[in-house]
């Protein structure tokens, strides 16, 4: 997939290994992951890919424009959380996901402390209500849901493929969800997108 992805966006998006956020959690490995996390240089790239295996289940973590700052208003630091299963309850990461994104600042010798990082928003775009609109016209915004119990790891596969062909240059509060509206992705193109994974050989 990375390979497929035109060269101009690859200056700008860069992505972790799918095991890190996992190996993070683990007081041993730690270090090793912020050491490896560190070479990817993310506060000069406006979006990374992260991502996330807990609890035998996967989801998607894009951490967006990390080296501006919490003021900007054109380039808006922020967070979002895709996940499949609504049922999993992703918001339950979120004390994983602020601990980790300090420590990537803390290790970079940045500023930011606790109390700022609480304040970049993390979005889980599960239902997202269009206020701009009349509310006898609001729309609800659903990420792509799995029906079985084992495609997870597929799904963060096509939030990838969905968000980086989509993804604008400066990622701003003011005008969030852009391209993920209610027809940003189709079950067909879903479906599509699944046939043309090549399975795994054992």
């Amino acid at each position: 997939m990375w390979r497929n992805i035109s060269e101009d966006k690859r200056t700008f998006i860069t992505f972790f290994d799918c095991l890190w956020f996992n190996l993070y959690t683990k007081a041993s490995c730690k270090g090793r992951v912020l050491t490896w996390i560190k070479k990817k240089q993310i506060f000069s790239k406006k979006y990374v890919l992260v991502p996330i295996v807990r609890w035998s289940h996967w989801s998607l973590l894009i951490l967006c424009h990390l080296g501006e700052s919490l003021q900007s208003k054109l380039r808006t630091p922020c967070m979002l959380l895709l996940d499949s299963l609504e049922k999993a309850g992703p918001r339950c990461l979120e004390p994983d996901i602020r601990k980790f994104v300090l420590d990537i600042y803390k290790s970079e010798g940045r500023a930011e402390n606790k109390e700022l990082i609480s304040k970049i928003p993390l979005l889980v775009p599960k239902v997202l209500m269009f206020s701009s609109i009349k509310p006898s016209l609001l729309k609800s915004f659903q990420v792509p849901q799995q029906r079985g119990g084992e495609e997870c790891g597929n799904y963060v596969l096509y939030y990838i493929n969905l968000f980086v062909q989509g993804a604008p240059e400066n990622f701003s509060m003011d005008d969030y969800p852009y391209f993920m509206k209610q027809n940003w992705f189709s079950h067909e193109c879903l479906e599509a997108f699944f046939e043309k994974l090549e399975p795994i050989e054992m």
